[in-house]
């Protein structure tokens, strides 16, 4: 299952260069699987409920072409595969106006247990809730 959603870029977004900053774009692949967690019913609270949470092990970045202050984009993400301890979630951004595809990402995730800080199997109900989907 995909989720996507949309966002401009704030004025403090934007670089030396005149567009959107290369940062940005890794804060807005973590805010959509936030935003896609939260969506399925997994919020910080849930996770908190559960022991366990999310936490980032491994991030590839293809920057494809740049953003502009006045430009939205389109940010989409669906997990690509679960296995273990890991997921790893794909991301893809489109400008809305000409849809051109101005990056895209790979998020390789780890299931941690909050009470010893080592990674835990990733239970049923939370492989239920992210169904592994195809690229767009």
């Amino acid at each position: 299952m995909q989720h996507t959603i949309e966002l401009a870029p704030a004025p403090a977004d934007i670089d030396d260069l005149g567009h959107v900053s290369n940062l940005v774009y890794v804060r807005w692949i973590l805010e959509v699987a936030l935003a896609h967690s939260a969506a399925v019913g997994w919020d910080n609270a849930a996770y908190r409920r559960l022991g366990a949470i999310w936490v980032v092990r491994r991030h590839e970045v293809d920057y494809l072409s740049s953003v502009l202050p006045a430009q939205r984009v389109a940010v989409t993400t669906w997990v690509e595969s679960v296995k273990g301890v890991s997921s790893v979630r794909r991301t893809s951004m489109r400008r809305t106006d000409d849809r051109v595809e101005v990056c895209r990402g790979a998020s390789t995730w780890a299931f941690i247990d909050l009470a010893t800080g080592r990674p835990r199997k990733i239970p049923d109900e939370l492989r239920a809730a992210f169904p592994v989907a195809a690229a767009p």
